[in-house]
């Protein structure tokens, strides 16, 4: 893991540094060796040396006694990042004249905004102040932190008394209150540890929660697990300083752009390195605040009930907690999964999986003392391990939604890295793809939770559960993550100590989890070639089984785009041709289709106007995308990519393709038969009609489609942030046997299925099918082509198409339709 320096060594001084410290670029002298905190206090330093001159000369002439100049929040913490504001009170005793005490004011703060600082300021009284602290709950936390910078001392030791004093006798109602803040801020800015570009103090585990924790401690209510929490805060507050120095501006967001410069500043190797240190330190944090939320209120609830217990058992102390046994050396005590007092974690090494499956079964908290005892205390599990373990395990990832809280339970101290070393390569790391909602290691532990629902489908849970442990273990490493990964499972499989056959499906499941809702969603279901290349990769049908569970478990844990009602349709279809030939079926040769009465209708009227002719369905399904577009056309040139743009003006984003030639009998002529699942960007669905008239004009050339994409491109320029690679066309080998297999990867953007079709047209191919798979802000899209006789492209052909393809999208600057 990559380490935290200092930061690099500052420019020297400007002539007089007692004012110019807070100018913008500016930084302390002599910090060479000196770590972020330093920093941060030489710069709170040089800033007290700064205004401590100011108020001194200002009450001088204002002629104001009895006032002290107070810093509050992070500057009365000597916390100052490069950018960071300034939060002040002139507090004083109420004797001075208020044109005095306002001509003061106006001596300290307008030098402050001259340099372009960013200022909280209020002028009070003691009492004043103490009354507003009972008022607003942010003005009291900023006042726990206050410190003297300029002026009489004694002013400020007698409101910090009253309102520490105030703090803990109101603790019973300000920790609730506090508790609901940080809830709502997370519910608004979301959890630091998941998000690609994190807000560093609102966020979840930011240094908003850090600072809360501090106030909760100061209330002697509850105190946070201490363990690594200060180097969690350091490592946050120095990422902010290097934010601050990267960008110049005040800011607390990590944005995409910005990280690779951030870390370089903190001597980091590159984004993922910085993100994933950050992330880390979030985690810190956050756990922290949940095990002392947890306290506050277990300490509430108790000193509520005090008062009843006590007339109850007439003025006796109160019985002591009753403990529930929950397994073998596991307890319920107070509402937590603990200990029992007989426990023997050095001669037990099964103990930690056993308290965690019965905390998870329980649906109760893990103890962290317990947890931390364990860390301390525990025997190392034999390899392979014992049965017993392995069921364990087993069990606390069958357990759904608690598993999670007990998993970072567990993880917080060190005992999931221990008994899974190769954990530690995924923990934390983030993700880029922003249709993942989790990091590596969280979306594990979701596709284990969304794996156990779906247990009652397959003949061996175990190997399901454990899959969905494992499926991703590979990232992180070099290479395909799926076949690292099989390895790394292989390895994890056998060292808990399953036997040699289910080490094999393990190892198969993780190299193939993403074999089914790839193929399903970019493959040409009804071509033999590719059922029989799934099933010959699969190899039987009760692999298969736990495979079509574990897709559904991935796709559900990685994010809201990855799975609907028609992924599932697809997968599912696939999955049942496969199991027939895995039965000793023989995959059925495709015949001419035979168009169903609606096609046969719209063929009929479009060979009899010689136009276009379309329908459109809408889907029932809750989570079906988009609806369906069925369009029927006599064979022409220019179909596929007239049509497409047609889509792409409409701002209909295409999800799914399906292309056929349909011969009618006792009819002259072909019909091409589009069918399309589309669905708006946003808005309504556009009229049929208006579908219809402008793939009249687009096809007969009267609508310039091109270019009407070319100005909406350009009058919705792309927002700033990192450059997409560039697009990237394949040719796929051995997936059919009826025509070649393009695969194109690009940005998700206006027209790209335009493009595609433009440059097929031009090469004088057919396209027999396409299939569209949009994820986030990537598009795959695969298209089947043949020559204009139906025949598959020789090699050296594939290899020009997929060139020209490939150029023609780099011209234009490929975009998704």
């Amino acid at each position: 893991m990559a380490r935290w320096v200092a930061l690099p060594p500052p420019p020297a001084p400007p002539p007089a540094p007692a004012v110019d410290c807070r100018a913008p670029g500016a930084h302390p002298p002599q910090e060479e060796s000196r770590s972020g905190p330093s920093r941060r206090s030489a710069l709170a330093g040089l800033t007290d040396e700064w205004l401590n001159a100011l108020f001194t000369t200002a009450a001088r002439e204002t002629g104001v006694r009895g006032a002290t100049l107070v810093a509050v929040g992070g500057y009365g913490r000597a916390e100052l990042s490069p950018r960071s504001d300034l939060d002040l009170l002139l507090l004083h005793d109420g004797k001075a004249e208020p044109r005095a005490l306002g001509a003061l004011a106006d001596r300290l703060w307008y030098p402050v905004w001259d340099l372009g600082v960013a200022l909280d300021h209020s002028v009070r009284t003691p009492g004043e102040a103490r009354r507003t602290a009972a008022e607003d709950l942010k003005v009291h936390l900023g006042l726990l932190d206050a410190r003297t910078v300029a002026g009489d001392a004694g002013l400020l030791a007698g409101l910090r008394t009253s309102v520490l004093a105030d703090w803990r006798n109101q603790a019973p109602k300000r920790l609730p209150e506090l508790h609901s803040l940080c809830r709502e801020r997370a519910e608004r800015a979301g959890e630091l540890r998941f998000l690609l570009e994190p807000d560093l103090k609102e966020a979840r585990g930011g240094l908003r929660d850090a600072t809360a924790l501090r106030a909760v401690a100061a209330s002697w209510l509850a105190d946070a697990p201490r363990e690594g929490l200060a180097e969690a805060r350091r490592r946050l507050l120095d990422a902010r300083d290097a934010l601050h120095l990267v960008t110049g501006r005040a800011t607390d967001r990590l944005s995409l752009q910005e990280q690779d410069q951030v870390a370089a500043q903190l001597g980091l190797l590159d984004a993922d390195a910085l993100l994933r240190e950050v992330y880390e330190a979030a985690r810190v944090v956050a756990y922290a605040g949940d095990v002392t939320w947890r306290e506050v209120g277990r300490v509430l609830r108790a000193r509520a009930a005090r008062p009843r217990l006590r007339g109850l058992l007439g003025g006796r102390g109160a019985p002591a907690a009753a403990r529930a046994p929950l397994a073998e050396g596991v307890v319920e005590s107070d509402g937590e999964a603990v200990l029992a007092l007989a426990a023997r974690p050095d001669r037990d090494a099964v103990l930690a999986l056993r308290l965690a499956a019965a905390a998870a079964q329980a649906g109760l908290p893990v103890s962290p003392h317990a947890v931390r005892r364990l860390a301390q205390q525990g025997k190392a599990l034999p390899v392979p391990w014992p049965a017993e373990a392995r069921e364990q395990l087993l069990t606390l990832l069958g357990a759904g939604e608690p598993t999670v809280a007990v998993w970072e339970a567990m993880e917080a101290e060190g005992l999931i890295t221990r008994l899974l070393p190769d954990w530690e390569r995924v923990r934390c790391r983030p993700q880029r793809n922003p249709v993942h909602t989790w990091t590596v290691d969280r979306h594990l532990i979701e596709t284990a939770v969304r794996a156990a629902a779906l247990t009652r489908r397959v003949g061996r849970p175990d190997l399901l559960l454990m899959a969905a442990l494992l499926h991703d273990i590979g990232k992180g490493w070099p290479g395909d993550h799926s076949v690292a990964g099989e390895t790394i499972a292989r390895d994890v499989a056998a060292r808990v100590g399953f036997d040699a056959p289910d080490v094999a499906v393990l190892g198969a499941l993780v190299r193939h989890h993403l074999l089914l809702i790839d193929t399903a969603t970019r493959r040409d279901l009804d071509d033999p070639a590719t059922v029989r290349s799934v099933a010959e990769a699969v190899g039987s049908v009760g692999t298969l089984e736990i495979l079509h569970a574990l897709t559904e478990a991935d796709a559900l844990a990685t994010g809201p785009a990855a799975w609907s009602t028609w992924r599932g349709s697809l997968v599912a279809d696939l999955v049942a041709r496969v199991a027939a030939v895995l039965r000793g079926a023989a995959p059925a040769e495709r015949e001419q289709e035979i168009p169903s009465a609606e096609q046969e209708r719209l063929a009929v009227e479009a060979l009899r106007t010689r136009e276009p002719v379309l329908a459109l369905h809408a889907r029932q399904e809750e989570d079906a995308v988009g609806v369906e577009l069925v369009v029927a056309v006599p064979d022409q040139p220019g179909v596929l990519p007239a049509a497409a743009g047609v889509l792409a003006l409409h701002r209909l984003t295409v999800r799914a393709a399906d292309l056929r030639s349909v011969e009618l009998p006792d009819r002259l002529g072909e019909v091409l038969v589009l069918r399309w699942r589309v669905a708006a960007e946003y808005g309504a669905l556009p009229e049929a009609a208006r579908l219809r008239t402008d793939l009249v004009r687009a096809l007969d050339g009267s609508l310039d489609v091109p270019a009407k994409l070319a100005d909406r491109e350009a009058a919705y320029p792309r927002r700033r942030g990192v450059v997409p690679p560039p697009p990237r066309v394949t040719v796929v080998p051995d997936v059919s046997s009826l025509a070649t297999v393009l695969e194109v990867r690009a940005p998700d953007a206006v027209g790209l299925l335009h493009r595609i079709g433009r440059a097929l047209e031009s090469a004088g191919v057919r396209v027999r099918s396409a299939h569209v798979s949009t994820l986030g802000a990537n598009a795959v899209d695969t298209l089947y082509v043949t020559t204009p006789e139906g025949k598959p492209l020789d090699p050296a052909q594939a290899t020009a198409l997929a060139a020209s393809v490939a150029a023609a999208l780099s011209c234009c600057g490929g975009g998704a339709g």
